[in-house]
């Protein structure tokens, strides 16, 4: 149809000045909806970035494509520390949590452990207590993926028993050691339909035929206690096999812990590695000297200083990132990471360095994989003070998830009273 028929023949627009007035008129619009467009895909690029960042903490779909159910049971337990314990945080002289067991339909049996620290920002063992108890006798797959983020030792312990019900991974039944960490492995893990499949065990596993002696030159550091006794502790480890140490400070005079400092670092062999944690007890001046401390003897003394654990309180994030900038001695993130929504939000705020995972109480295994992969970071996996149950658990998420080979903070044996059971079976027996 031709357009010219719709434009009066007496009109003082003549057809090509009012083509030209549409063509204006539809750049202009077409100008609009361009900025609109563009103020659109802004506002969905931040919706996929909050998107995003919730879905790093999100549970995989295919968890829970399957539906599992099992017999549950648990029983708390209680170990006593051969001396008190003592750190920024006060003195803690006996370990509690409970251990959970799950049986699936065919008979498999999963295990795990809550050891819940509720000054590292955790549930505390009574609320932990609580939930199990108000559990039904059978559960599913659905429950354990559905436990709230306020209960992140729960969150660990029940998957943990899930995974290892789903891959029988205790079959074997034998002794998990850090042993099992000086060997590199790749854990070939992969669901399907819901379902955890491990496809092998590393040449020198404990569950293989001549798993190495223990404690043999693997990477586990040993825990150092406060003060002078630190002096002579870390001779009998080092003949145990450690070679790297972790010593608690702030807990004494600055003075006073500076000396042994310096004697503990003279003392020590070429070999060993130094880690000093200070559970956030320092102020932003006693750090900066502790620094300039370390930076200093470390050009004089063969061991090497490899890093200052969490100097600043969690509040002071910041005051962490700008230490960072100016000493060569590392910083670690302990309390600042404890949880998985704090290891979401410090990443957020900017620190790249070493973080500190207490895969124990930091919450889901799912959700810390997930994690991890996507941002590659530089972890240290460490203890909670855990039963040999809590303690293959994390050291299966250490072994799949270490980028940089640092050795993993379980050597606490020594610090309990009586030795720890090598198996599930027998430690739920004798509870």
């Amino acid at each position: 149809m031709n357009a010219d028929k719709f434009v009066p023949q007496h009109s003082h627009f003549d057809l090509p000045r009012l083509r030209s007035v549409q063509v204006a008129q539809c750049t202009s619009l077409s100008t609009q909806h361009s900025a609109l467009s563009t103020q659109h895909s802004q506002l969905s690029t931040q919706h996929s970035a909050l998107s995003t960042q919730h879905s790093q903490l999100s549970t995989p779909n295919s968890a829970l494509s399957t539906q599992h159910s099992a017999l549950f049971e648990f029983r708390p337990y209680q170990r006593k520390f051969a001396r008190p314990l003592t750190t920024h945080h006060g003195v803690w002289d006996m370990r509690e949590g409970i251990i959970l067991r799950l049986v699936d339909e065919v008979g498999n049996v999963g295990w795990g452990e809550i050891a819940p620290i509720s000054w590292f920002a955790s549930e505390t063992l009574e609320q932990a207590l609580d939930f199990c108890r108000q559990l039904p006798k059978e559960i599913t797959s659905e429950t354990i993926f559905a436990i709230p983020d306020d209960l992140p030792a729960c969150q660990f312990g029940f998957e943990s028993a899930f995974e290892g019900m789903e891959s029988r991974e205790w079959g074997v039944g034998e002794n998990m050691s850090c042993t099992w960490i000086s060997h590199k492995r790749e854990i070939q893990g992969s669901r399907k339909g819901g379902r955890m499949v491990k496809k092998s065990f590393p040449p020198h596993s404990p569950h293989s035929p001549h798993p190495l002696p223990i404690r043999e030159k693997f990477g586990c550091s040993g825990l150092l206690a406060a003060g002078e006794v630190a002096l002579q502790q870390w001779q009998k480890l080092w003949e145990e096999g450690y070679r790297t140490f972790k010593w608690k400070i702030g807990v004494d005079a600055i003075a006073t812990e500076l000396a042994i400092f310096d004697n503990l670092c003279r003392s020590l062999p070429a070999s060993a590695k130094l880690r000093l944690d200070a559970n956030g007890g320092l102020s932003y001046e006693e750090a900066e000297l502790w620094l300039e401390t370390c930076d200093k003897i470390q050009g004089e003394v063969t061991a090497e200083i490899e890093f200052l654990e969490q100097p600043l309180p969690v509040k002071d994030l910041a005051g962490m990132l700008e230490l960072s900038k100016f000493y060569r001695t590392a910083i670690a993130l302990d309390e600042s990471v404890a949880t998985l929504q704090q290891l979401l939000s410090c990443y957020q705020q900017g620190w790249r360095g070493i973080f500190v995972l207490k895969p124990g109480i930091i919450g889901s295994p799912s959700k810390l994989r997930q994690f991890c992969q996507q941002h590659k970071i530089d972890a240290v996996f460490s203890s909670v003070f855990e039963t040999v149950i809590g303690r293959q658990a994390a050291l299966n998420l250490a072994a799949e998830l270490s980028r940089k080979n640092r050795a993993v903070g379980f050597g606490v044996d020594h610090f309990f009273a009586q030795a720890a059971a090598t198996n599930p079976e027998n430690l739920w027996n004798n509870l």
